[in-house]
């Protein structure tokens, strides 16, 4: 297993992209006092670190995971109307029997979420 980790430079900001938008579950936090964030988040199997430490990871990083039912939670992220994005769902460039939604988090980190289709 491979854990991407992204830079979050705000917590609320963070819980509303990760768990209200797009429904992760926080699985665990450290927030020590007056130190900053770092966090596992996961949906199914896709798991991803969050971190306020600006050591561990650069703004604008990018990860690619597989999910099964790529159209049916694309059409639930449509239906949250989240204000700040709408993403599209459509064949990848690298192979036209795959699906792809990107979605880019508000510290311009990008998950890109595909699916083979048949």
């Amino acid at each position: 297993m491979v854990t991407p980790i992204f830079r979050v430079f705000d917590y609320k900001t963070a819980i509303e992209f990760y768990i209200d938008w797009l429904g992760f579950h926080i699985d665990w936090e450290e927030r020590p006092n007056a130190g900053p964030l770092y966090m596992q988040v996961s949906r199914g199997d896709v798991v991803l670190h969050l971190t306020g430490h600006h050591s561990d990871s650069c703004p604008g990083s990018k990860a690619i995971a597989e999910i099964n039912g790529l159209r049916s939670y694309h059409r639930l992220l449509l239906q949250k109307d989240y204000p700040f994005m709408r993403p599209g769902l459509e064949k990848t460039a690298w192979n036209e029997k795959v699906m792809q939604t990107e979605v880019t988090d508000p510290f311009g980190n990008r998950l890109v979420f595909v699916e083979a289709c048949g």
